[in-house]
């Protein structure tokens, strides 16, 4: 709904930006990069390729710039979907990014 804007309100803050970058040179081998400024905290890492899912990877803190290389051997590439689930100290809040291989 249309409201008339209030000249005293606050703008909204900027949103916040992943932290993630993907490197596919490998598909069965993609490398997960924290480009962001701030560690990632309790970082948890699940996959789904439509058939039976294992059990999550606990990767803890992710610092800035730190890459990890995620395993996806017996996983159908083709078909899977890779969820990261972490929290950002700045708001103890929990956030959560999918992307396809």
């Amino acid at each position: 709904m249309l409201r008339p804007l209030d000249l005293t309100e606050l703008p909204p803050p900027p949103a916040y930006r992943v932290p993630w970058r993907v490197l596919r040179n490998d598909p069965e081998h993609p490398i997960i990069v924290n480009d962001g400024r701030d560690s990632a905290d309790l970082v948890r890492v699940f996959h789904d390729d439509g058939g039976a899912t294992g059990p999550p990877q606990l990767w803890g803190q992710v610092l800035p710039a730190e890459q990890i290389e995620l395993c996806l051997c017996a996983v159908d590439t083709d078909n899977a979907t890779v969820t990261l689930a972490w929290f950002r100290q700045a708001d103890g809040l929990e956030y959560v990014w999918r992307f396809v291989v």
